[in-house]
């Protein structure tokens, strides 16, 4: 059921992603190069106003803040994101306890010797990384957890691992930066974070034949954290959707709704409508 959905929200958002960013990219290719595109919202809403007006002025400024607005901002989060990256793991290297990676990529071979352990009290468990995504555990974590709420905790990661969640994420993320104007962006990101650590729990599950580990590691995080006067969010395992993952872990066959808000699902078709609309109208 995750599956499908999750799914289809990433195909929804990549979807609005091509539509609106080729009619952004066949504006400029009109603006920069003088090719006449037929089919374009951005040059039509030119075509409506009389040049030399206030109201010509006006549009021009305000598609020209829109489409450099949009440019700008996903060229600086791709820039950001790749700086902050090789920070984190140039100090994940520095922190790396070699022994106690080598002991866990041996136990759990079928990793490939993607797990990486650091040094610190904090209980943490996330993956990491666009191309070759690996896993990040504490010492702290290892401390705090059995056997078999670490295999589980392992198995949840290892789904996140194998499907490339943090690139996929990133470009959901990207998207909804990038076209804030269609708010049904911002709600399969969101969206897509919860359904990644639901589907995550889900293969723990199968894999270790029993909810009761995958609970009992993330009930041990939450009130490590509530312990430590710190919101459960802030812990990587249990960062997302801690409400629905209880949900799902008490009754796995529970249907549990992500629907969209009215404003939301509204406000977005009615900016589809308008951008498809009058490119038909072009042609």
């Amino acid at each position: 059921m995750w599956k499908k959905k999750s799914y289809f929200v990433v195909s929804l958002s990549l979807l609005i992603a091509c539509a609106v960013w080729s009619q952004m990219g066949a504006f400029l290719v009109h603006i920069l190069f003088g090719v006449n595109i037929k089919a374009n919202f951005f040059k039509f809403c030119f075509s409506l106003f009389k040049e030399g007006t206030v109201y010509y002025f006006a549009v021009i400024t305000l598609l020209n803040i829109v489409i450099v607005h949009s440019v700008l901002n996903t060229i600086f989060k791709i820039a950001e994101q790749f700086l902050l990256s090789r920070k984190l793991i140039q100090k994940l290297s520095v922190a790396k306890n070699d022994e106690k990676t080598t002991l866990m990529n041996e136990k759990f071979k079928h990793v490939n010797n993607k797990i990486l352990v650091v040094n610190t009290d904090e209980p943490l468990a996330f993956t990491v990384g666009f191309r070759h995504p690996f896993i990040v555990f504490s010492t702290g974590l290892l401390e705090l957890l059995d056997v078999d709420e670490l295999e589980a905790v392992v198995e949840h990661e290892s789904f996140h691992q194998k499907y490339y969640h943090p690139l996929v994420i990133f470009i959901l993320q990207l998207i909804s930066q990038a076209l804030w104007f269609v708010p049904l962006t911002k709600w399969c990101y969101k969206n897509y974070k919860i359904m990644s650590e639901l589907l995550a729990d889900e293969h723990a599950i199968n894999k270790m034949g029993t909810e009761l580990s995958i609970s009992a590691a993330l009930l041990k995080l939450i009130k490590y954290c509530c312990a430590d006067n710190t919101a459960p969010v802030r812990v990587h395992f249990s960062n997302e959707a801690v409400n629905y993952r209880l949900m799902q872990l008490v009754d796995p066959h529970e249907t549990i709704p992500l629907r969209a808000d009215f404003t939301t699902i509204i406000v977005s078709i009615y900016a589809l409508l308008i951008l498809l609309g009058m490119t038909i109208v072009i042609v």
